[in-house]
Order: C-alpha cells, then structure tokens, then sequence
C-alpha cells in the first residue's frame, strides 16, 4: 500500500474519489480490481446473451490513456500507450505534433479513454503546459491522474515490454526501441496498472503494437464532431451517424473496429482494395455472405476473455475463466475460419481445447445459485489429476453428506420439518416452514441459535452444524488452493499458445465488420469505390440523409481534379450547400475504409487528412466568439494541409462584417490555391466568383432555386430544387426572401430590398477577364484533361480515339467563344 500512495504525484489532486493512502484498497477506485468483484456477473452475462449489443459495447470506456511529453529541444515530440481493459492489446505510438496539438487530442478523441495519466510535472503548482491544458479542456469528463515523472522511465518500459510481450508480437520491439517518449508512457502505464488497478498480466501474454501517425488518413475531433461521424450533434442517442448507418455488426469486437475505422480511415490503396475485393465478394456469394452472417452472431466477446485471461489468475475467477475458454473454442466454427482465411486453420485451437479437457469438466458451467456456483468450482478440475485435491474432495463430500444427516436426525427428533439450506452469509443452516404445525410450547427448542423469522418461514442453526460449516470452509480453501495450482499449470501452457488467440479475435472482428458494409450494400443500392487521381461521383447521396428519410435523396455529381481542384459553391439559404459538402466528405470517408459508397459511380483521390470548417456557434466554454472560433478553426487548416488534403469550408467569415468576411476569405482562398489539396468553398460571398476569372484552377458552381408565382395572389415562392450547377449563382438578396418568410412587417421587408439594391449598385461590378486569359484557361483544361486520361484511361484504342477528338472540339469550342466575342466589339469601335 506504501507504494501504491507513493505512485501517484503527493502534489498533484487525483480527480478520482480517492483519499491518500487508501489506493490499495479494494473497491476504492471505480476499476480497482476490475473483473474479480462482480466477475461472476459479467459471465452470467456472456452465457445468457452470446453476442452483446455493438451499441453498448463502443460507448463504455474501458480504455487508460499515458501521455507524455519531450522537454526543453524535444518539445513536442508525444508519447502515447494505452490499454484497453475489455481487450489486451497495449497500443504504443509517439509522433511529432504541432503547437496547437491536434494530433494528441484527436488520437485520445478516438480511444475515449476512461483514465488519462501524465507527469506531475505537467501540472506542478497549479501552472498546467499547454499541452495538460489542452487535455483538460477537451476532455472534462475524464478522470485525470498526475503520476511522479520518476515512473516515465523508458528503460523500464522497454523492460516491461520485452517481459510481457507475446513472442510472435515480438517485431515491435525492434520499432520503439530507440522510441523513448512511448516506452517511458508504457513504463508507468503498466506500473499504474500493477498498483492502483490490481491487474498484473502473465509473461510472454500480451498483444503490443506501435501504431504511427503516416498509416491513416488524420480527421480531427472537429472535423468528426461537424460530419457526426460517431455522434449525432442534436441527439446523442441517436443512430443517424455514419456510424449508425454502415453498423450491422454482431460482436463487440466488430463494432469497436468500425467505429476505429471510421475516425481513422485507411490510407494505403492496396490494403483498401483488399477489403472492396472481400466487400464485393460476400455480396455475390449469398449463400456465404448469410452463412457468415449466421456464424459470427455466435461468437462470445474474445477480447474480454483474452483480457482476464493474460491476467495473473485469482482463485476467485479463475475456473470460469476456463469453463467460458471452451465455451468460445467450441463455437469456433471451421467452416467460418476456413472461409475467412486459411491461415486460421491453427492446430493450437484443437491443442488449447484439448489441454482444457484434460483437466476441466466438460459440464463445468455458470450456474444460478450460490451453492451451485460453489459447487461448480469445487468439482470444475477433473479427478485423478492432483490427489491432494481428491482427498480435499472427499472430506467435503464427507462433511456436506453429515451435515444432512444432522438435519434429518433434528427434524425426527423434534417431529418438525425441517431442510438444509445454504447462503453465502451463514453457509448451511436449517430451515423450516410451520404449515399446520405448531411448535411445542410455542416455542423452538433451546439448542436452535441465530434464529430469523418471516412470516412462518425459521432459519436457524446449532453449535454443531456451526462446527461444521467451519470444517467445509476449511476442506474448501484446501480444495480452492490445489485447484489454483492446477489451473495455474494449466494458464501457462495456455500462455505458450495464446497468439492463436490474438489472431483469433482479430480475425473475427474484421470479418464482422466486412459483413457489416456488406450489409449496408443491401439496404440501400451503393457502388464500389475506384481510386484514382480525381474526385468524381455520379448521382452522389448523402448516406445518412438516404437512411432518415427512408428513401432515395436529391443525388448530384462530383468531380474535382489536379486541374480544378478549388470549387466554389454558392446558393441561397437552406439550399442544400452544407448537406452537399457533407456528403462529399462522408462519401471519402467511406471509400476509405473499404465501403462502397451511395452513388452510382464513385473515383476518389486517397486523402491524408480530412479538414473541415463547418458551423458558426459561439463557444462559451473557451470564451470564444463566433468569428474566434472561425479563424481559431481555419488556422489549424493553414499550419496542418498538405497536398494530398480534403478540405470542406462552409460561411468562412460570417462573424465579422462584410468588407473585412471578403478580404479573410479572399486571402484564405488564394492560399489555398497554391496547394494540390481538394477544396469545396461555400460561401454567401458573390465577390469571390471573381477568382475563376484569376486562377484557372478555380470552378464555381451553385445550388439551382427556381421561382414560381401564384395564379390567385401573385406572390412569389422559391422551390428549393437541391441540385448542383456550373456557374456563380444568380440569386440576389436571397436573405430577404427568407426573411418574407418569418412573421417580419412587410414595410420593413420592402425598405431592407431598396437600402440593399442600392449599396450592390454602388459595390459590385462586373469583371470581366480579357481574351488572353481566357485563352490559357481553355489551353488548361485541355492540358490537365490530357494529363488525366493518360495516367487514368483504361479505354480500347477506338474509344480512346474518339475521347481525345471530343476533347480537341471541346477545346476549339472554347476557343471561338473566346475570339467571337472579341471581334464583334472591334466591329462595333
């Protein structure tokens, strides 16, 4: 206990419901000891419900996060681990990260942790870093522990490391060696674990990878937060996500994968394509694709098993463990493993299960009860395999079978019906029901002790059946001590094995979440994605809007390229601006975990980070205002695009006026187009049309409102059509038609249209680009369209022909709307 108190930081305020120097004791922290209190229940729950509900099993944390940071030169270098207490697997990572921190903030966005730990230095004499600062503010809802910096030791985490990983998981080690910040957070990760949390883990037992920031594409906690990739903004509860949408997992494990997935999408093409190939694959076999679906709903959570297994065992838990062990190795079904992948066809499932036999009764169970429970342990190892746990036996058998006996000898001696009973509390005891028969002199006879009464229902015991109890208790921790020792011994030979295990629950929840996209092709008619250098989607849908309405949604097309790679959209209010951007972005997202997506043609250029800048709500937990929080947001952007980079804006400028909203957005755009990275600009901002005119790059294009006028008033509506056109939007004072709609007086509509007619009179003006300029722009897109069927076509040579000479007409075209008008106004000079 002197230890454990020692561990965490004497300066620093544990935010945990602990008093120093109580952190040893059991049940003083929400996880201390986490599966030995209330383990029986969680197996109860395991066999009554083989598969759990995916829902439940993403939004419980269970997950403890060690962050660390470099000092002095180093700052800024991060080192994370963190290990998820339903699943063994600790996860190491360490990456360099800007000031604004986005990286760490979106990486512990992603894990929900349940526990955050960091250096006591990080937060010494109330003056927190940046970075403890950051965390606290993004994350006020987790349990926040200061650990002395001495445990951040990364020599001692590499120990650690080499002392509990599993050895096929061996390569690791050559990974982070020379990582120091990660190793010094799994040093006091896993001592925090040994002390505070009572979880010790057996050598050689688990799973460690490193994980680095270049393998998946980055979207940051806004970013997620804005497209409701996880969480409904309006309704948390809610399932009109994207997660919602594309979740028909069946284990737990699954739902965690998609969920990961989903906020972290893949970046490699090679690896998203081998999951469309497994995708298409199980829509075309039905008979495989219901079959595995059948199969993988009987699966039990193997995570959670793996994670009490690779413990040290308590005597308490410790034979449930291995009756729920075979419970999952004998519904491992082989025609599931072998349709996944033949690399499961693994003897060691046959060998662990077969070890388990030996030893374990094959009807060894949870049972309702706690004298059944009781006896379940008693007789869970098999006789003839430790004869000192065989004599144990016998002497209980002896004792319980006296105990019996005694009762039935005071039930004839005193003519009354009495019966053995047993609880937890008093062990056996007796108990009587006085149905039409009445006690002599109306009261027990005076050798019954520790009477309880209800109604006419006694319990009560004697001196000599309390003697006994003592006796059972002792042939019962005899019995308890010899089958630990046997199920020790067997735990190690597991241990020898437990990669199967790893790989295992590894492979079910990716097959559990491949039927999962599968399935969602079923419900709604979506295509398979193609990965090229352009962004083009036919009849494009947003998937979360197709799921609330219950039908098909006004579908539009996509197409960005290196030639055109800043779109500027326009539109009324209300006229579907954001819900498009949206649905490009949710659209790219899906592409890239190896989903088909809601269209009928869909090619996307891989994306390395997904930025969006959506949303125009004060912040009153960071003091910030609305056009604060708009520069704070577009700044990340700026210090954090690259090249490869997706980026949605949506009302850049809207909290400031209008002359200052312009110059910002002008600027935000010319930067922007000096970059390779996809931008989809919507805007309010007519003024920023102008810029296709300057940048040959730039295409403007507007959401479509028809007018219609009633035949009895004369009044006129817009109808909202939803549907994406080329071009600047036509519309002028929009804002004042959707203010006719409100309960405004019709004077003040009117003079508000006069004011307003008169300043866009006086403000705007046509700019109109000279002929040269557009000559380039024509001989652009001629060339980029060249550039883009040379590396992309996969047409016949007849059709290739026929593609290039539509082009040359397209580009002469272009050309003689560029001179026509030209020489008419000479002739008119």
């Amino acid at each position: 206990t002197s230890d454990s108190s020692s561990f965490r930081s004497r300066g620093g305020t544990p935010r945990l419901g602990r008093t120093p120097g109580s952190a040893g004791a059991a049940g003083s922290h929400p996880l201390s000891k986490p599966f030995e209190g209330k383990f029986l229940i969680h197996i109860s729950s395991f066999f009554v419900a083989t598969s759990c509900s995916s829902a439940t099993a993403t939004s419980v944390a269970s997950v403890i996060v060690a962050v660390v940071e470099g000092r002095g030169l180093a700052r800024g270098e991060i080192g994370m681990a963190s290990l998820n207490l339903k699943c063994p697997e600790l996860v190491l990572s360490q990456f360099a990260d800007t000031g604004t921190y986005a990286k760490v903030i979106t990486k512990i966005h992603i894990l929900v942790p349940l526990e955050i730990l960091m250096p006591d230095t990080a937060s010494e004499k109330g003056k927190g870093t940046k970075l403890f600062n950051l965390i606290t503010e993004n994350f006020p809802g987790v349990a926040f522990t200061a650990i002395q910096r001495k445990y951040f030791n990364e020599r001692k985490g590499l120990e650690y490391i080499q002392q509990l990983c599993a050895p096929e998981f061996g390569t690791v080690l050559m990974e982070v060696q020379a990582k120091y910040y990660c190793l010094a957070a799994a040093a006091a990760l896993l001592k925090y674990l040994e002390f505070i949390q009572n979880s010790v883990y057996a050598a050689k037992s688990l799973k460690v990878t490193f994980k680095g920031s270049e393998q998946t594409a980055m979207i940051d906690s806004a970013s997620a937060t804005n497209l409701e990739l996880v969480v409904n903004n309006r309704d948390h509860r809610s399932e009109h996500t994207l997660l919602g949408v594309l979740n028909h997992t069946k284990t737990p494990g699954g739902a965690r994968r998609l969920r990961s997935n989903i906020l972290e999408p893949l970046f490699d093409v090679d690896t998203i394509n081998i999951r469309l190939d497994a995708v298409q694959e199980l829509l075309q076999d039905e008979e495989l694709f219901f079959g595995l679906k059948n199969a993988i709903g009987h699966f039990l959570d193997i995570d959670q098993l793996l994670s009490v297994l690779v413990q040290i065992p308590k005597q308490e838990t410790v034979r449930t463990v291995l009756s729920l062990l075979m419970m999952v190795l004998k519904n491992c079904n082989t025609a599931l493993l072998k349709a996944y992948s033949t690399s499961l066809e693994d003897a060691r499932f046959d060998l662990i299960l077969e070890q388990i036999k030996t030893v374990i009764n094959d009807d060894t169970t949870y049972l309702k009860g706690s004298l059944n429970m009781r006896t379940q342990k008693c007789y869970a190892v098999r006789p003839n395999i430790n004869e000192f746990l065989d004599i144990a036996r016998r002497a209980y058998t002896e004792i319980v079978d006296d105990i019996a006996g005694l009762v039935n000898q005071m039930g004839e001696k005193y003519g009354l019906p009495m019966r053995t009973s047993f609880s937890t509390a008093r062990g056996f005891f007796i108990q009587m029901k006085l149905e039409g028969v009445v006690l002599p002199e109306g009261n027990l006879p005076s050798e019954f002790i520790k009477v309880t009464k209800h109604k006419n229902n006694y319990g009560f015991t004697t001196a000599d059946l309390m003697k006994m109890n003592d006796r059972c208790d002792e042939a019962l921790r005899e019995i308890f001590h010899m089958s630990y020792v046997v199920i020790c011994q067997l735990l190690c030979t597991i241990h020898e094995h437990i990669h199967c295990l790893y790989k295992l629950s590894d492979a079910v929840s990716m097959l559990d979440m491949l039927l999962s996209l599968a399935n969602t092709c079923t419900i709604s008619d979506y295509v398979r994605p193609e990965f090229t250098d352009t962004l083009a989607i036919k009849q494009g849908r947003h998937p979360i809007l197709e799921r609330i309405a219950g039908q098909q949604p006004v579908s539009n097309n996509s197409y960005i390229s290196e030639g055109s790679n800043f779109v500027i959209i326009t539109g009324p209010n209300m006229s579907g601006k954001s819900t498009y951007l949206k649905q490009v972005a949710m659209c790219q997202i899906m592409a890239q975990i190896g989903s088909f997506v809601p269209a009928e043609y869909a090619s996307f250029r891989v994306a390395d980070q997904i930025f969006t800048r959506i949303g125009v709500d004060d912040d009153f937990e960071t003091n910030c205002s609305t056009f604060m929080l708009e520069m704070k947001e577009i700044s990340y952007i700026i210090h954090n695009v690259s090249d490869r980079s997706l980026i949605i804006i949506d009302e850049l400028g809207r909290g400031t006026s209008a002359e200052e909203g312009i110059g910002i957005c002008h600027s935000v755009c010319e930067f922007l187009l000096s970059l390779k990275a996809f931008t989809l600009f919507a805007t309010h901002f007519l003024e920023l049309c102008q810029l296709e005119s300057l940048y040959p790059n730039v295409e403007n294009q507007h959401m479509e409102v028809q007018h219609t006028r009633s035949g009895d008033t004369g009044a006129e509506s817009v109808l909202y059509t939803y549907l994406l056109y080329r071009g600047c939007s036509e519309e002028r004072h929009y804002g004042l038609r959707a203010a006719e709609m409100t309960a405004l007086p019709s004077g003040l509509i009117q003079e508000a249209k006069i004011i307003a007619s008169n300043v866009s009179q006086q403000l705007l003006a046509k700019h109109h680009s000279d002929p040269e300029t557009q000559r380039q722009r024509a001989v652009y897109h001629l060339a980029t369209r060249l550039l883009q069927a040379a590396r992309n076509s996969r047409l016949d040579p007849d059709s290739l022909r026929m593609y290039l000479k539509g082009l040359r007409k397209q580009y002469e075209a272009e050309l003689q709307a560029v001179w026509q008008p030209a020489s008419v106004d000479t002739e008119e000079e």
